[in-house]
Order: structure tokens, then C-alpha cells, then sequence
């Protein structure tokens, strides 16, 4: 077996922060995901309420916290 070892670095404050801009294309997809539980809800609210959880799931966080890497 291995030993890993970290070494800390201190953070440069002398660095010029950068600053953060919103991805237009991730608030389109979050818009797609909305309109898509609307029409689903629309269509069916019963018969697709499994995939309106998915789908709000995934509005709600980045990703679904189902998703594991063991399934």
C-alpha cells in the first residue's frame, strides 16, 4: 500500500479574483426542465408523476441525488 501525502499550500491573496458568470446555457436547460414538468403535467399528472419528481429533482439541484456511481 501506498502513502499519500498532502502538502498545504497557503492561498495567494496577491491573486486577482475572478469574477463569476451565470452559464446561459445551464439556465436554458433549467427552463427546458420546467417546461417539460409542465407539459408532463399537463398531459398526464398521475401517470407521469415519477418523472416529474425526476425532472424537478434535477431543477432543484445540480444533479439527482440518486445518481451513485455503485448502480
Amino acid at each position: 500500500m501506498a502513502k499519500v501525502f498532502t502538502i498545504p499550500v497557503p492561498p495567494d491573496l496577491s491573486r486577482p479574483k475572478r469574477e463569476r458568470t451565470a452559464d446561459p446555457r445551464y439556465v436554458d436547460g433549467q427552463k427546458m426542465l420546467v417546461e417539460a414538468m409542465s407539459y408532463l403535467a399537463k398531459a398526464d399528472p398521475v401517470g407521469n408523476r415519477e418523472a416529474i419528481q425526476l425532472l424537478s429533482e434535477h431543477v432543484r439541484t445540480r444533479f439527482r441525488m440518486t445518481d451513485s456511481p455503485l448502480s
